[in-house]
């Protein structure tokens, strides 16, 4: 098969030079490699210049559904893409693994990996922590653990191209800057067309960097806008929807008056309450986020 690895970056110019070090160490290594930074300053080119397979910078508007769609485009000759984000380190089997499993599989329409450590949950793990983390793991069981699951995670998450440009689809542009849940919504309007499936034999680990993310009053805001707009278009249903937002919202108010360190609470609940009022007189969209202040 022929693979594409695609990713999109912002405001981690240090983080994704390691990540890259790490992605040569594939013993599958990708037909090609699509880097799209947001700015020529979140790309340090000499990170690739000793990338062992072809690669190429793509450019794009700012944004993570726009960035990932420009690498859509210039990777339609493949037949899997596997976007990673710019703070996912991969197992060095990743990309052999995702081969096996499609070419065995192939009903499985997007495939998500087994994330070994998780820094989204917490301040965020250094290089150093996730490269300990792979390095320590449990080696994955002989027998494969393969999981329908309603969604891929973004952060690693293979499709077939081809199906998803037969049928026009792609991220969702209306999702803008960090593109809050937009992973959800790829997968969902794959998910007619064949199965979405974890694999604990896809592995890696992911940073969850700080750095590069929407503030808090935005993140709020499309916490609640993004998910409203993405049970309007018929991607995901009301109760997925409500009950989502109901765990953010409470976690956003129940933890504003003692927030952990690195996440801003009290700046999501009022992006959270915002949104909520936008809703009530109309003006709810998650594109709103770009001129919020």
């Amino acid at each position: 098969m022929k693979i594409a690895i695609g990713i999109a970056t912002a405001g981690r110019r240090e983080v994704l030079s390691a990540i890259m070090e790490q992605l040569a160490k594939q013993t599958r290594l990708p037909d090609c490699l699509y880097v799209c930074p947001a700015s020529p300053d979140d790309l340090d080119v000499s990170c690739l210049e000793t990338f062992p397979a072809p690669h190429e910078i793509v450019n794009g508007p700012r944004g993570l559904t726009c960035q990932r769609n420009a690498i859509l485009k210039r990777a339609k000759g493949a037949d899997l893409i596997v976007f990673f984000d710019d703070d996912f380190l991969a197992d060095p089997s990743y990309l052999a693994e995702t081969e096996r499993l499609f070419l065995d599989y192939p009903d499985i329409v997007v495939a998500t990996g087994h994330v070994l450590a998780d820094g989204i949950l917490g301040p965020g793990l250094s290089i150093d922590e996730g490269l300990a983390a792979l390095r320590d793991a449990l080696p994955p069981p002989a027998l494969e653990t393969l999981i329908s699951t309603y969604n891929g995670y973004g952060c690693n998450m293979a499709a077939q191209l081809s199906v998803a440009l037969q049928h026009g689809i792609e991220f969702d542009e209306n999702l803008p800057l960090y593109g809050w849940w937009e992973d959800v919504d790829f997968s969902r309007r794959l998910s007619p067309f064949g199965r979405i499936c974890h694999s604990d034999k896809l592995r890696g680990v992911h940073l969850g960097s700080k750095s590069g993310r929407s503030p808090g009053k935005r993140l709020g805001y499309s916490q609640v806008a993004n998910l409203a707009y993405l049970v309007s278009k018929g991607s995901i249903s009301k109760w997925v929807a409500f009950r989502r937002i109901a765990m953010n919202v409470s976690a956003n108010f129940g933890r504003c008056f003692f927030p952990e360190p690195w996440v801003d609470r009290r700046g999501r609940l009022v992006g959270n309450l915002t949104a909520f009022a936008h809703l009530l007189n109309g003006t709810l969209s998650p594109t709103n986020i770009e001129t919020l202040k």
